[in-house]
């Protein structure tokens, strides 16, 4: 305010979806299917809970806070859908055809229990309201990891990224 600066603060909720890297849950898990992992490793018991938020609804959100705030008002951009983790590697696993048993990690980090967006400020002051729900963003992310990603390539670095900062 004091130099006439205009802004807006996003909080992005756990976005997911083309061009992520394996350091991210989401991606971790479709890599673990697409070089055939087994057993594949969850982290923690399964039953975290998160809002992942598909990347076309942050940019949408994004480009709209952008575009109608300018007082740096903060928002939260993400999905009030909840989706426990061992949901969510099931899905994977059906989705791709990846057959092999969980095994979960208790000792590994897992993050809060529950990580879940207030979005009701974005959609009051941007009328934005998240548009890909978890399951068709997660088929349109494995669609795109499939096509683009070199097995050998992605055996390789894996266990890297799972685990450097």
């Amino acid at each position: 305010r004091e130099y006439g600066l205009k802004s807006v603060s996003c909080r992005y909720f756990t976005v997911y979806g083309p061009r992520g890297v394996e350091n991210h849950a989401i991606i971790a898990l479709i890599a673990k299917a697409f070089i055939g992992q087994n057993p594949i490793e969850v982290w923690g018991d399964g039953t975290q809970v998160r809002n992942w938020t598909y990347v076309d609804d942050i940019v949408r959100g994004t480009l709209l806070a952008a575009e109608k705030i300018d007082d740096g008002t903060a928002i939260n951009l993400g999905t009030m859908e909840r989706v426990r983790v061992i949901d969510a590697v099931k899905m994977i696993l059906e989705y791709t055809g990846h057959k092999a048993e969980i095994v979960f990690r208790p000792d590994m980090p897992t993050g809060p229990l529950n990580r879940v967006a207030d979005c009701s400020l974005a959609k009051k002051l941007l009328g934005w309201e998240p548009q890909v729900p978890f399951r068709e963003g997660l088929k349109r992310t494995i669609d795109w990891y499939f096509a683009t990603k070199d097995r050998e390539q992605v055996r390789r670095i894996l266990g890297r990224m799972l685990t450097e900062r």
